[in-house]
């Protein structure tokens, strides 16, 4: 077992390189002894490693006394729910999201799904699995129960989301789990569909499973023109993001997406809002958000990057919906716990599009009012002298931070920070006109690389 595994939010390695069965089974009895009981639901993708460390998984979970429920092959939304509905003490779903085929790991969570990173257990779970691993697997004493929710999944969606679009849909799975996970979803909706890439398969034969890279979203591109279609969505190989894609087969900027989306949660009541409601965006995200939100009656909240970030603020202030550049989408379901979920982004696109009865394109291009540079990353020497050396060139702005280092004016803004894994710092600049963007970004890349 590789200590790297262990990441901020998840684990995640090359099998069975850095993760392998015997690994595998203790973390399981790690997850056990820091969830201190069970019944722990265990899912998996579509990954063949899958089926190994599925088994050594749950024998390492049975060996110190914890009952398992397996739900099968699921998307990773689908394990957040079952742990929620199946009242469970926690939950794991074997993947590697959008990593290559040679790749696998588990995403972890507690009782109501609530995520296990970094910060938050997964250390205590990795010292346990370090201090477990040379020992032989007791035998189990926890029983194992096998449990299909994809029913009661697919019943929580469409009471979230009760419009029934007509629309015509092209449907990028990516060859991962997602295509697998919602297809009796689909069955349900009124909705035409152009499936590509819906036959999972853990080597990725067409593209990698990360609808964040532009190249992996061509084929759904040049599909939803050929096709005449109304949108384009394009899932992660876990199904827990998506992105959208409109009719001219332009990609939607994830964080005008959330703007949209919000727009129609908040003009619906969807999901339980009203007047004052709070909503969360990832802080790289345009100005157009909080612009959005607070014109439609919302009260906008700033996120730090990351999932478990996300989550728990959204937890703290009650929110019912949230939205990363990531192509993550957070909702609070009405059975009330919280979590990403791409079917459910996909659901409320859907939705967006039928009450609008408008093309994509002329639903979102109007927030597309400031110009961004997007992430740009620099490798540094000294990250914390870099940040102070940007933070004294930039001391006329308004200075928070709650991620990073955030400098706003009036007419611009900065967000520079740190990797969470190597010396890197991650800028992003969003300004009025393409030109002052251009000459803001270059100032602070100088400052950054002086």
């Amino acid at each position: 077992m590789d200590d790297g595994i262990f990441k901020a939010y998840d684990i995640r390695g090359l099998y069975p390189q850095e993760l392998d069965a015997q690994a595998s089974g203790a973390i399981g009895r790690g997850i056990a002894r820091y969830l201190g009981g069970g019944p722990v639901v265990v899912g998996r993708d579509m990954r063949e490693s899958g089926i190994e460390l599925r088994a050594s998984l749950t024998s390492g979970l049975r060996a110190e006394g914890v009952d398992v429920i397996d739900i099968g092959r699921v998307s990773t939304p689908m394990v957040y729910f079952a742990t929620n509905a199946l009242d469970a003490e926690g939950g794991v779903m074997i993947t590697a999201s959008h990593n290559p085929g040679a790749y696998n790991g588990l995403k972890v969570c507690a009782r109501e799904a609530v995520p296990i990173g970094g910060e938050t257990g997964l250390a205590d779970i990795a010292q346990h699995a370090r201090e477990l691993l040379s020992e032989p697997l007791p035998e189990p004493r926890g029983a194992l129960r096998e449990c299909d929710v994809a029913q009661r999944y697919y019943e929580e969606l469409l009471d979230a989301f009760p419009v029934r679009p007509r629309l015509h849909a092209v449907i990028d799975a990516g060859n991962g789990i997602a295509g697998e996970a919602v297809e009796g979803l689909l069955e349900r909706l009124p909705l035409e569909v152009t499936r590509l890439y819906f036959e999972p398969d853990g080597s990725f034969p067409n593209h990698e499973a990360n609808p964040l890279v532009l190249e992996n979203i061509a084929d759904l591109q040049r599909k939803v023109v050929e096709c005449g279609a109304d949108l384009g969505i394009a899932f992660d190989g876990d199904g827990d993001r998506c992105a959208f894609i409109d009719e001219r087969g332009q990609a939607v900027p994830a964080d005008l997406m959330t703007a949209l989306l919000a727009k129609t949660v908040l003009e619906n009541r969807l999901l339980g809002a009203g007047p004052g409601t709070p909503i969360v965006y990832d802080l790289r995200s345009s100005r157009v958000v909080p612009e959005t939100l607070r014109a439609y009656g919302a009260v906008p909240v700033r996120g730090r990057v990351g999932h478990a970030f996300l989550k728990r603020t959204m937890r703290e202030r009650g929110a019912c919906f949230a939205g990363e550049l990531s192509g993550h989408f957070y909702f609070r379901f009405p059975s009330g716990y919280v979590a990403d979920d791409g079917a459910a982004a996909m659901m409320l696109g859907l939705q967006t599009m039928e009450i609008a009865g408008r093309p994509l394109s002329e639903l979102w291009t109007p927030f597309q009012r400031y110009q961004q540079s997007g992430e740009i990353n620099s490798r540094v020497d000294d990250v914390p002298a870099t940040l102070a050396r940007v933070r004294s060139h930039f001391s006329g702005g308004e200075v928070d931070e709650l991620d990073g280092l955030t400098v706003s004016f009036p007419d611009w803004w900065l967000n520079v920070r740190p990797s969470n894994t190597e010396p890197l710092l991650r800028l992003n600049v969003e300004a009025g006109s393409e030109a002052e963007m251009a000459s803001r970004r270059d100032e602070v890349l100088a400052v950054i690389r002086g």
